[in-house]
């Protein structure tokens, strides 16, 4: 098995060419021809994920995020990214990052596990960007049966294991369609109302872009590593499924870099 192997099944789900113009996903560190001793998948890759990997067997991190968006020009581990480069080169340790990709589609997909968590039915593209609807941003479906806002809040807090949910002000009225989109995906709140949703879930919002929903939809900030964390179960799985004589395993650390003191 080699690292062209996992690659071009992870492409096969997620093409390449889907990734966003500012995105850096694919082969960040390592060789194609080299065989594979195991893959450890997560959401972001660091030099504790690399440590982890030599620990446990893996010389390949599947990651969500890239750990290099622009370009280095030098190597003195000077930052996080500089040592986390630096370090899974001396462990002889490949990085592949599968981005925004693997947002962009429909089946198998970020957005797709997000509201399988959700348990929402019916779903189709937010944005979609190709005729077929099976490309493009976030996710929008129907809870099985309506909700009100508060016990909506509860769900959803629960079933995405998030620590606090920001929201704007509540509207009093039952939540039954869910717009979603992991990571940042405020630019789509204009197609969220759209679609009809009663809520928006998503992350990074800012404080005057909360004004946005304008009494006309609820904005659920549930937090970055909370919107994407399942993103690394659903990495291992899609590999063990293709590979299931292969080792593939999930980090057993928690890299996301916000705390909350409640």
């Amino acid at each position: 098995m080699t690292i062209q192997d996992i690659t071009s099944y992870l492409e096969s789900i997620a093409p390449a060419h889907l990734q966003e113009s500012y995105d850096n996903a694919g082969l960040i560190v390592g060789h194609s021809d080299t065989e594979v001793t195991g893959v450890l998948t997560s959401l972001d890759c660091t030099e504790e994920i690399i440590a982890e990997a030599k620990a446990r067997g893996c010389n390949m991190v599947v990651a969500h995020h890239p750990i290099v968006f622009r370009g280095l020009k030098r190597f003195n581990g000077n930052d996080y990214v500089e040592r986390t480069v630096i370090k899974a080169i001396k462990e002889n340790v490949a990085i592949y990052a599968i981005h925004t990709n693997l947002d962009n589609v429909r089946h198998q997909g970020v957005n797709e596990r997000i509201a399988q968590r959700l348990g929402l039915e019916n779903l189709r593209i937010l944005s979609p960007k190709n005729e077929e609807e099976t490309i493009g941003s976030g996710m929008v479906g129907e809870l099985p049966a309506a909700m009100s806002e508060l016990e909506f809040l509860r769900h959803l807090k629960t079933s995405m294991e998030a620590s606090v949910v920001k929201h704007t002000r509540l509207a009093g009225k039952d939540v039954k369609t869910v717009a979603l989109c992991g990571g940042a995906g405020g630019f789509l709140l204009g197609q969220a109302k759209k679609a009809g949703a009663e809520v928006f879930v998503t992350s990074d919002y800012k404080y005057h872009e909360f004004f946005d929903a304008d009494g006309e939809i609820i904005i659920c900030d549930i937090g970055h590593y909370e919107s994407e964390q399942f993103t690394t179960q659903l990495l291992a799985e899609l590999l063990t499924k293709k590979f299931p004589t292969f080792a593939v395993l999930c980090t057993e650390l928690t890299t996301n870099p916000v705390s909350y003191f409640v």
